[in-house]
């Protein structure tokens, strides 16, 4: 793969990322050094950067000391799990987001970073292969919502088998709170779905914790997975 630093798209992302970050606090977990080290002199990062690290202990030591808005971790640690640290992460400050990349791209590690409740999550191979990743998972969860790419959904490989069991929490939600649940879990904001429906934020807001109650679920990360499980996540029903 080769990189053109002077690319105008990259300059124009590497606009998109100062926007995305602006006057948020992070921290940074990776096993590769050489990686976090280099995303940490990063502008946009390195600008409210509370932290950089290479274990979950470190990392949770700082998390519990101070408030963090952006988490960005590697699967892979020096010490520790970085499925493991997203789900601890996710119980100690609620409100951070969290976004996780992949080096395994194995049914049963994507599915453990879903259901730990990562706010983004994908492969570290698709990073620099011009689909925009980094950059779509920045604004998605920037704007509220979520980013599970198709690869990542594809390697989940959710059957129906999968959903059987909570097949039947389906027959609790409106048509309208159906449309909702697949608008959010393909990434959308409350903005946005609040556009492709023809409805106010206020309304999508309200719709949104309706859902996450009548699945028994924590947030609308956990509903989106939830969906996912279900099969009743659809792009091709929304307007593009």
């Amino acid at each position: 793969m080769e990189f053109k630093p002077q690319d105008s798209s990259l300059q124009i992302a590497r606009a998109a990322v100062h926007q995305a970050l602006a006057g948020r606090h992070k921290l940074l977990c990776f096993g590769d050094r050489l990686a976090l080290i280099s995303i940490a002199y990063h502008d946009a990062i390195a600008d409210g950067l509370k932290a950089a690290c290479t274990t979950a202990d470190e990392a949770l030591a700082i998390l519990r000391q101070t408030s963090v808005d952006v988490l960005l971790v590697t699967e892979d640690l020096e010490q520790g799990y970085g499925i493991d640290l997203v789900r601890q992460v996710r119980q100690l400050q609620p409100d951070c987001l969290c976004m996780l990349f992949l080096r395994r791209e194995t049914q049963v590690v994507v599915r453990e970073a879903l259901d730990a409740g990562a706010h983004a999550v994908m492969f570290v191979s698709s990073l620099g292969t011009g689909r925009g990743d980094f950059m779509q998972a920045l604004t998605s969860m920037a704007d509220g919502g979520i980013y599970v790419p198709e690869d990542i959904r594809r390697a989940a490989a959710f059957t129906q088998a999968d959903g059987q069991r909570d097949c039947h929490l389906l027959e609790h939600l409106s048509t309208r709170e159906l449309e909702v649940l697949n608008a959010l879990s393909c990434g959308f904001s409350n903005r946005e779905i609040a556009g492709q429906l023809f409805i106010s934020q206020e309304t999508v807001k309200s719709h949104v914790s309706t859902i996450i109650s009548k699945l028994g679920v924590r947030d609308r990360t956990q509903a989106a997975v939830t969906a996912m499980r279900l099969g009743v996540v659809d792009p091709a029903l929304l307007q593009t």
